[in-house]
């Protein structure tokens, strides 16, 4: 996808799976801090720490921004189009088509990981043209590995992704999940 071309929709909700996948809103803003300011999601994910109204604004404004480029999708995963639970992202890049999720402290435990995961990739799939989807994922995040077995998918031959976020060294897993054939 290109910088200048967007292929990705304005607007976006996605049902399925018992679950409403939508866009965030200002009316979500209050709500984000307790979804993301929490050591879990401090430590396994790039979300920024601490996570507070400022960073709620923020990350509003970069879903939006981030839309309109072209490159990635971040949506509010809900039961119901209303109260949010939890984020599922959506990124085209070289790699591939990945997926990435933080469900709220509270709403853990619920499988909205899964189900959200296994929305976005249909979405991926049925309307941006993947032939793959990937998680990339610390094998030491069991919750996380869980969700990509539970989600049907499996772990790649393919070199691990070193880096370093917010001091802390990490290597990823990569996990795929490839288009159903009919």
């Amino acid at each position: 996808m290109s910088s200048t071309t967007s292929s990705l929709p304005e607007r976006l909700e996605l049902p399925g799976e018992g679950l409403v996948l939508r866009d965030w809103s200002e009316g979500d803003l209050t709500a984000m801090p307790a979804l993301f300011d929490n050591p879990d999601t401090a430590y396994w994910t790039p979300i920024v720490s601490p996570f507070d109204a400022t960073a709620a604004r923020n990350r509003l404004k970069r879903a939006r921004q981030l839309r309109e480029e072209g490159t990635t999708i971040l949506l509010a995963i809900t039961v119901d189009g209303g109260a949010p639970l939890g984020e599922v992202m959506l990124r085209r890049a070289p790699e591939g088509t990945e997926i990435g999720y933080a469900v709220g402290p509270a709403h853990r435990g619920q499988g909205l990981a899964v189900r959200a995961v296994r929305v976005m990739a249909a979405y991926a799939f049925e309307q941006l043209g993947a032939e793959q989807v990937i998680l990339e994922l610390e094998a030491d995040n069991a919750a996380s590995v869980a969700v990509a077995r539970r989600a049907g998918f499996g772990l790649l031959d393919r070199p691990l992704i070193q880096g370093e976020d917010k001091g802390r060294a990490f290597e990823l897993q990569t996990w795929g999940l490839d288009r159903p054939r009919t």
